[in-house]
């Protein structure tokens, strides 16, 4: 941790936390780190919000796997993304001068869309869905097996961090960020003599990819959303989904696991 030393502070809001900003820095500079006004200079990312805001750092700032990304909370609803509130500088302070801390480590997706690069990449989820009052067909490919085809409102893959928000509320599983793996989820899928699906989720491994073909059948402009971002991509034919080579870097706290977290929030 040591080595770390050039902190950039990213917020939605740095007017409303103008006072508890200049507090955080002042802390940090007593403690021989540096702020930067460059997140490019950084090779600590440090989010000051809640788990929404946390999605935002990492995506507005590149999906960097070369420095280490942490979350500040700032209210006191459980949080899966930020380790620290922002009234606990005892605790910030303890980690900060740790020689012993440990990094954890998170699983990200890339989705590439009709075939087109770059890739976009997600640390919760990418979901398709109808942008319209109207299922729609999906042709499934595990790898370049054809697997099923699905019609319904939509499909979420999500990572194993993922799994405990959008994916859980269809009743999707919960997945130890430990496996390297992401999982795919139906939105209300229609199941008949014509159209049959595994109607339940299910999980890939970090080896497998997985190719959403939409079906041209009238209801061809699905909206595609990367965590908390739509995109604003007018037509999409195919979605490929493969577990991306960017793990997302963050504090690893002593009594505060993943796990730790999932009790806090749902038990």
């Amino acid at each position: 941790m040591n080595q770390r030393r050039n902190l950039y502070f990213f917020t939605p809001h740095p007017n409303r936390l103008e006072t508890k900003l200049e507090q955080l820095k002042s802390i940090a500079i007593q403690h021989e780190f540096t702020t930067v006004d460059d997140h490019q200079d950084a090779n600590i990312i440090v989010s000051v919000g809640n788990d929404g805001t946390f999605l935002q750092a990492v995506r507005k700032t590149g999906f960097r796997n070369d420095c280490l990304y942490v979350g500040i909370s700032t209210d006191h609803l459980p949080s899966f993304y930020c380790d620290f509130h922002i009234d606990e500088i005892n605790k910030m302070v303890e980690a900060a001068t740790s020689e012993g801390i440990e990094v954890r480590r998170y699983p990200t997706i890339q989705a590439t869309i009709n075939d087109e690069d770059p890739p976009f990449y997600c640390l919760n989820e990418c979901t398709i869905r109808s942008s319209i009052v109207k299922t729609f067909v999906i042709d499934v490919y595990v790898d370049d097996y054809h697997f099923e085809t699905f019609r319904g409102d939509g499909m979420i893959i999500s990572t194993p961090t993922g799994s405990t928000g959008y994916n859980k509320s269809v009743h999707g599983a919960v997945v130890d960020p430990l496996l390297p793996c992401f999982q795919i989820s139906e939105i209300a899928s229609l199941n008949n003599n014509h159209y049959r699906t595994l109607d339940s989720s299910f999980i890939l491994s970090g080896d497998r990819t997985l190719t959403l073909k939409v079906v041209q059948d009238g209801n061809d402009f699905p909206l595609v959303a990367m965590d908390n971002e739509a995109l604003g991509i007018s037509h999409v034919q195919n979605l490929c989904i493969q577990l991306s080579n960017r793990p997302i870097k963050t504090v690893k706290l002593k009594d505060n696991s993943f796990w730790h977290k999932v009790q806090r929030t749902f038990l």
